[in-house]
């Protein structure tokens, strides 16, 4: 049965264990390289080192690992959890540090059956072990300092069971090697596979239920919608994307980045990674990006090896976009669209940006195209979804609105999440049954071109209502966005009607005197006058820095920035 007809209810489908794929990679190419790290030499790391590592290609400042050898280190590890009373469901949090270690844990839990519950540590440590208490974890597997905090938090919270990837584990997993190769547990589509939360940047984190028939599902979507080859190099600037590499059959090189702060990650490594290891497809954020591009141009470098760079997790500058294709003589620019609870859901070109994002739609004034859907994954545009008594109403009685007029984004496919874990409210709130699948509300605002394509306007929670209607984020701050010193900008909701903007200034342009603060004013004014949508906005504030999401340090926290300043 073809993926794109995927079943969640067809009993037949047992062989949908994503560690499948590991697997398959370590028979078809066995020497094939898998992960490159630096020599830190973590606990999980010695274990791999165990292995015939010693090559010629290989730089002395990196180790790398090798399918076949990746394979065995993950079957090493699922006798050892599975001697440790790991089983099939077992809901475990990870907390280890992303790259070799992840991964490897990570697919030894999808093998057993267990369930990896995996959250941002960039959130805070009081909001991280809440998220994970609300997932109601039975295992804590992580670093020792880790598990000494867990232990902390937890110790009024019933039993658990904790497992450190100190030197006593390492030791542990030395006895395991060698031992005959470790079968994936055969598994239907609709299994639980993991639990990944959102990130928290608009609204409270929450656990995302994932079957192991969605996870193969955006394997085929990320492979074909991209055309990536096994034998690729990756390196992937988001920690989750790694763990898709085994299956795609592409190496991962771990950045050397702290993925907690990745704004402040240095970009002179990440360009030395991309040219020393020929890296052919890579992963970041906008912020990210930024500090490549610009750090490549200070240095007069082209990335001559990307194939591809996949840019998300915020609306993608026009004017990033056009620098970094410059500096990419053989690759493409893609910017998908989606979120945890459906990824992904449509995806572009930068090439087709450029064709499209034209004229008046240039820089976003009228949104971001974020292309067509994806295969098997349908869109729609309805008005906006205003709930009563905390229930959704069915498919048939949303309505629909015309090509070209904004409305709410909703989504289905087989890539699309259909819980929360431990949620109901929340997931009643946000997914609407359609017979045998479901539809899920993006919390975004947007609209569909005559010829199909998606624009991305904004989330519905920031937009603003005026007297004249509601002003979209996105359309609204392309507007500023593209006036001289502005850096970016932030449309907020100062309550009773009035909008206003906060402006982030580019270094060294920030007004510290009154009279730098009422010319920028003055010129910010003109530029609210440019174009009709703006053209009543006259509240400005500034701000040396945004408030940003911590995942990918592009998301702008509006509604915080609205509550300081709402008189």
């Amino acid at each position: 049965m073809p993926w794109l007809q995927l079943s969640f209810k067809d009993v037949s489908m047992t062989e949908f264990n994503v560690a499948n794929f590991l697997s398959e990679r370590a028979r078809s190419d066995p020497s094939a390289p898998a992960v490159r790290f630096r020599k830190h030499r973590s606990p999980s790391q010695k274990i791999a080192s165990i292995f015939s590592f010693a090559s010629s290609e290989r730089n002395p400042e990196y180790d790398c690992i090798s399918f076949r050898e990746l394979d065995q280190s993950v079957d090493s590890l699922v006798h050892y959890f599975s001697e440790m009373g790991v089983k099939a469901g077992t809901r475990t949090l990870i907390m280890v540090k992303p790259g070799l270690d992840l991964i490897q844990i990570v697919f030894a839990l999808l093998k057993i059956g267990a369930v990896p519950v995996v959250i941002d540590p960039g959130m805070g440590i009081a909001r991280f072990f809440q998220c994970a208490k609300q997932s109601k974890v039975e295992w804590i597997l992580g670093e020792p300092l880790a598990i000494g905090l867990a232990r902390l938090f937890f110790a009024t919270s019933g039993p658990k069971k904790f497992l450190s990837t100190g030197a006593e584990f390492a030791r542990s997993i030395r006895t395991e090697l060698g031992k005959e190769a470790y079968p994936a547990l055969s598994i239907q589509a609709d299994t639980l596979a993991a639990i990944l939360f959102t990130s928290g940047s608009t609204g409270a984190a929450k656990g995302v239920c994932y079957t192991h028939g969605m996870f193969y599902a955006q394997v085929q979507l990320i492979r074909e919608a991209y055309a990536i080859e096994a034998g690729e190099v990756d390196l992937p600037m988001l920690a989750v994307f790694a763990l898709f590499n085994p299956a795609l059959g592409m190496c991962t090189v771990v950045p050397e980045m702290n993925p907690s702060r990745p704004a402040q990650v240095n970009p002179a490594k990440i360009v030395d990674s991309i040219l020393r290891f020929r890296v052919t497809n890579s992963f970041g954020s906008p912020t990210l990006w930024r500090l490549v591009t610009e750090y490549c141009e200070r240095e007069g470098l082209q990335l001559p090896s990307l194939k591809r760079v996949i840019m998300a997790g915020a609306p993608a500058p026009q004017d990033l976009l056009s620098r970094l294709q410059r500096l990419l003589p053989e690759g493409k620019i893609f910017t998908p669209y989606g979120a945890t609870e459906a990824l992904p859901v449509s995806s572009i070109s930068a090439t087709e940006i450029f064709e499209k994002q034209v004229g008046a739609f240039a820089q976003g004034r009228r949104g971001i195209c974020v292309g067509h859907a994806m295969p098997g994954v349908s869109i729609r545009i309805v008005e906006p979804i205003d709930l009563e008594n905390s229930v959704l109403p069915r498919i048939e009685s949303l309505t629909p609105v015309q090509a070209g007029v904004i409305g709410e984004i909703i989504v289905s496919g087989p890539s699309v999440t259909q819980a929360y874990d431990q949620l109901p409210g929340a997931t009643a709130k946000s997914k609407i049954k359609d017979g045998d699948c479901y539809w899920h509300r993006m919390g975004d605002m947007g609209w569909l071109d005559a010829e199909g394509a998606l624009w991305f306007c904004g989330r519905k929670a920031e937009r603003v209502w005026t007297e004249s209607g509601y002003l979209e984020t996105v359309c609204c701050e392309a507007i500023f966005n593209q006036l001289e010193g502005v850096a970016r900008s932030a449309l907020i909701d100062l309550g009773e009607g009035r909008a206003g903007v906060v402006i982030e200034p580019i270094r060294d342009c920030y007004p510290v005197t009154e009279k730098e603060r009422s010319d920028f004013k003055v010129r910010l004014i003109e530029q609210a006058n440019s174009d009709l949508l703006t053209e009543s906005i006259r509240e400005f504030f500034f701000e040396k820095h945004f408030p940003v999401d911590v995942r990918h340090n592009a998301k702008i926290h509006r509604l915080a920035l609205a509550k300081k300043y709402r008189s």
